[in-house]
């Protein structure tokens, strides 16, 4: 394992530098990590693979990479970058570790259907967030950062038609919701508290809802203008 130490604040716009810790080596783990090196903060990158580690690590500007036990027990955060499927069990292996941490789901449980892409949890509440919560039962979870595309992170401060890129979540806990409002912040993004985890089923379902849309050649932003465009809405009584 090799890493850099942290510091207590980032530069004079007084962000503190978080530890965050990825346990994944791909494109989400590359587009989120380079983004949290662009805002200051000490990243480590884990894999079961090693050597891959330490090429998404170099990738991105991280300060360290090891394995997946050292990135999770790395960071006040932790991101899991993993496919959705695996991610539970994962959790569970790593749960001593992540146990007091932030855990960070931003996966996206679907597989191909006859008419677009499907969700693989069973509905309702459930959802990859919950099962992880479950699985690591000692770590605060949040979902987030699975609704735009892995290419939205590696836009320095994303931001679009002058308005920054709003980033919504759902969190079981209080100082889970409180470091990543701090987190997306720092990114210079807009949080957005969507409730509890009970709620993160609706985040997923969601991105594949604009996974579909994209796939299809669309555009899933015109499907939700707001009710302030339309004609006469403004002042209009609930």
């Amino acid at each position: 394992m090799t890493f850099h130490s942290s510091k207590d604040l980032n530069d004079a716009d007084g962000v503190r530098t978080m530890r965050i810790g990825i346990l994944g080596t791909g494109a989400m783990a590359r587009a989120l990590g380079g983004a949290w090196v662009r805002a200051g903060h000490d990243v480590m990158v884990g894999g079961r693979d090693t050597a891959a580690a330490a090429r998404t690590a170099a990738a991105v500007g991280a300060g360290g990479h090891g394995g997946l036990a050292e990135a999770a027990q790395y960071g006040e955060a932790v991101l899991v970058a993993v496919p959705a499927d695996i991610a539970p069990s994962l959790a569970a292996e790593l749960a001593p570790a992540l146990a007091g941490r932030t855990v960070l789901d931003c996966t996206v449980p679907m597989a191909p259907a006859a008419d677009g892409p499907a969700l693989t949890t069973v509905g309702g509440t459930d959802s990859v967030a919950v099962r992880l919560a479950a699985a690591a039962p000692d770590a605060h979870v949040v979902k987030v950062f699975g609704i735009p595309h892995e290419s939205i992170w590696t836009l320095p401060r994303p931001a679009f038609e002058a308005v920054p890129l709003t980033v919504p979540f759902c969190a079981d806990a209080p100082p889970a919701t409180a470091l990543t409002t701090e987190l997306i912040t720092s990114m210079g993004c807009t949080p957005l508290p969507c409730g509890g985890l009970h709620r993160a089923a609706l985040l997923e379902a969601t991105a594949v809802f604009a996974i579909g849309v994209w796939w299809s050649g669309g555009e899933a932003r015109h499907a939700f203008p707001a009710p302030a465009l339309a004609p006469g809405a403004i002042g209009d009584e609930p």
